[in-house]
């Protein structure tokens, strides 16, 4: 079977496991709340509160160097750290991994099948929490390559070489689930014209770890979303596209492939956009 484009992108979690104790890697679990990690966490994991630390209070991702470094800063981290990334939602990981290379943190790497493959393998967890001592975190200037901005992609609507990926859920997609429940702010349901529609998830195995190159390439390629196109993938709040946008880069080499971070949270929301339900 083919390798992944950059497959050391990837640990696995016996990797993590002999690393645990290694004084120069800090391990971050990201999610919605505190309370499962505070129960049980992988050993020495620190945790990033997605509405505390990552998005702000409009559900736009905080991409402001400052606020990366405070939490970079609060974290132990250096520009030297290695840092690996997991989550109980399967593709966190690789949306950290997003976030820090928009950042220009060269060693981030993600936790291939993340906290829920750990757990399946009885490894070890932990319900003390880790403290590091703060840095003075400096972020290199924001990498604008890995991100597209909601003008560029409402032109590419009627760009050929272009390609607008969805990859939320299916009801989301049809309009039948909202970026916020109850819908708030004039928020439309549906999606973006001509958007193709491929499930984040569905670059995984059940046990969160990632497809092989042969699957990955038949499960975009089928669709159109193949490496000669530019790409523009959207979810929610730029979360699980972030993650899609990790997949088809690192591990399919894809050259052209940028962030809509904006996401449905703001396109839903500009009254003079087309949408698609």
């Amino acid at each position: 079977m083919a390798q992944y484009a950059n497959s050391e992108v990837l640990v696995e979690t016996q990797w993590l496991a002999d690393h645990l104790k290694d004084p120069n890697i800090r391990i971050v679990e990201v999610d919605m709340s505190p309370d499962p990690f505070e129960q049980a966490h992988i050993p020495g994991a620190l945790f990033w509160n997605v509405f505390q630390d990552i998005v702000s209070a409009d559900l736009s991702m905080n991409l402001q160097p400052v606020a990366i470094e405070k939490l970079l800063s609060r974290s132990g981290i250096t520009p030297e750290t290695t840092v690996v990334a997991y989550g109980s939602y399967p593709g966190t990981g690789a949306w950290v991994f997003w976030l820090l290379k928009f950042f220009g943190h060269e060693k981030v790497y993600v936790l291939n099948g993340g906290y829920q493959k750990w757990v399946a393998e009885n490894r070890p967890l932990a319900p003390e929490l880790s403290n590091y001592e703060a840095t003075a975190y400096k972020a290199k200037s924001p990498d604008t390559s890995l991100r597209v901005l909601q003008p560029e992609v409402l032109a590419a609507l009627t760009k050929p070489n272009c390609a607008i990926l969805d990859v939320r859920t299916e009801a989301e997609y049809k309009g039948e689930i909202f970026a916020t429940e109850p819908p708030k702010e004039n928020e439309r349901g549906g999606h973006i014209p001509g958007a193709v529609h491929i499930e984040h998830t569905q670059a995984m195995h059940e046990d969160g770890t990632y497809k092989s190159v042969e699957a990955l390439q038949k499960l975009y390629g089928n669709q159109g979303i193949t490496a000669d196109k530019t790409i523009f993938p959207y979810c929610a709040i730029g979360a699980r596209s972030a993650g899609t946008w990790f997949v088809l880069t690192q591990l399919l080499g894809y050259p052209n492939v940028r962030n809509y971070d904006g996401s449905w949270n703001q396109w839903s929301r500009l009254p003079d956009v087309p949408i698609e339900s």
